[in-house]
């Protein structure tokens, strides 16, 4: 079967149709949800003063106490070294230099405080990555984390052994490690 030619006419004639055709593209409107006394319903169906209401509305910051450390490179701004309390579980002696953590959070996550506190209650370095910055997201990027808040720990090696995006995730990855003692 021989291949179809075409002319160079016929290609720039194709190109032409098809730039034309994307100028008349026009994208569908988006439907916006929120909660309204009680539920969640359509922004386009609520009536005038709950509009105005939703068109004030400022986003929340949680303003995290945090204090990040600046590092020689920019790049590391937003990686702080976590310290754990001493009343706080007990890992094994022999994996206690060989696990550690990342966790990747957002300042205006509702969900990261709760896992925040629950890694504060263990024995184990780690690093707390605020992905809101340039540098955080790319090493979330890089790690391939695609949502706050997210825990990956490690080996002695470096090689990932687990992930965790909520308190009961982990859990059940650390209740087998504080069990051992």
């Amino acid at each position: 079967m021989a291949p179809k030619t075409r002319t160079l006419e016929a290609i720039d004639a194709e190109i032409a149709e098809t730039k034309a055709a994307l100028k008349d593209v026009h994208g569908t409107q988006t439907e916006v949800y929120a909660r309204i006394v009680g539920y969640y319903r359509a922004v386009r169906n609520w009536n005038k003063g709950k509009r105005d209401e939703f068109d004030s509305r400022k986003m929340f910051v949680y303003d995290d106490p945090v204090t990040y450390t600046a590092n020689e490179e920019s790049s590391k701004s937003a990686i702080a070294e976590t310290a754990a309390p001493a009343n706080t579980i007990a890992m094994p002696s022999a994996n206690e230099n060989a696990l550690h953590y990342e966790f990747f959070m957002r300042r205006t996550c509702p969900n990261c405080p709760p896992v925040k506190n629950y890694m504060e209650e263990i024995t184990m370095s780690g690093l707390q990555i605020d992905v809101d910055t340039d540098a955080g997201l790319q090493e979330a990027a890089a790690k391939g984390v695609f949502a706050a808040p997210t825990v990956i720990f490690y080996d002695a090696k470096n090689n990932e052994i687990g992930r965790a995006h909520n308190v009961e995730e982990l859990s059940a990855i650390l209740e087998p490690v504080a069990e051992a003692v």
